[in-house]
């Protein structure tokens, strides 16, 4: 385990409780039915929401077809592709509205192997998020491109510096939330998608005060599909952190400002 984020580490958190695996999907017909077969296998005592943006390639019918032989498996059908981001706050309302503890945060492809998931569940224990993490001690990458390795160190570096977050994959998509943890951040405020949604939360849940653990994954490329990386998401990402960090350096200014005048009043 690489190391921990957070301000209240002695706090005790209870079980775990109910997990509910969210995997969003959009023309994902061909990995969806191995990717749960994989989660079901790896952590049978978890639930699995499939959402799915209106894939033209008829994922909802392959997902509905897998939820009709295993009732731990539920489909959300949503009404057209809005991004990840999107996907995922409403996994997690759907979560909140049943009463689950914790939710998981995998993506369809493959490239976030199931079996890793009972490490991050057992991490998250002792953590409000857990993070499987492709850049800590003990990760692993396989097959990606020379472009998309020094694209990704980057952009984390990049996120690390300028929010001031020590978390080496604030873009990892691997995660664990308790809900709790959830209920701590506005996610109402949340408007951002792709590696910028993943920042985002991550960034949330630090000022929140959230402990934040980070896990060493097998990250694998994905093997049947089409990638939705795009120019226009590392665009959106870079942009976003960038906004953020002006914004926190303006309440951390304001805020020294005022603590500096409260104390002239004090101590003239």
């Amino acid at each position: 385990m690489s190391g921990a984020v957070g301000v209240r580490p002695q706090v005790r958190r209870p079980g775990l409780g109910r997990v509910l695996v969210v995997i969003p999907t959009y023309n994902e017909a061909d990995n969806v039915s191995p990717i749960v077969a994989r989660v079901r296998a790896a952590a049978p005592d978890v639930d699995v929401l499939i959402a799915d943006d209106n894939s033209p390639d008829g994922t909802g019918a392959v997902a509905d077809a897998i939820a009709a032989t295993d009732a731990r498996v539920r489909v959300l059908h949503r009404p057209g592709k809005e991004g990840l981001g999107a996907a995922y706050l409403a996994g997690f309302g759907w979560a909140r509205e049943r009463g689950y503890d914790a939710v998981v945060e995998m993506d369809a492809d493959g490239s976030h192997a199931p079996e890793d998931l009972p490490r991050l569940l057992a991490a998250a224990g002792d953590a409000d998020v857990v993070i499987g993490s492709r850049w800590c001690r003990g990760a692993k990458v396989v097959d990606w491109p020379l472009r998309r390795l020094l694209l990704s160190r980057c952009g984390n570096l990049y996120a690390r510096v300028a929010l001031g977050m020590p978390v080496a994959d604030a873009t990892g998509g691997y995660r664990v939330y308790r809900l709790a943890a959830l209920d701590a951040v506005d996610l109402g405020s949340v408007c951002s998608q792709g590696y910028s949604f993943q920042v985002e939360l991550s960034r949330l849940a630090h000022r929140a005060g959230a402990r934040i653990v980070e896990v060493p994954i097998t990250f694998a490329e994905r093997e049947r599909g089409a990638s939705k990386m795009s120019p226009l998401i590392v665009a959106e990402a870079l942009w976003r952190i960038s906004v953020w960090a002006v914004q926190d350096r303006r309440v951390a200014w304001r805020r020294g400002v005022r603590g500096t005048r409260a104390g002239q009043a004090r101590w003239p």
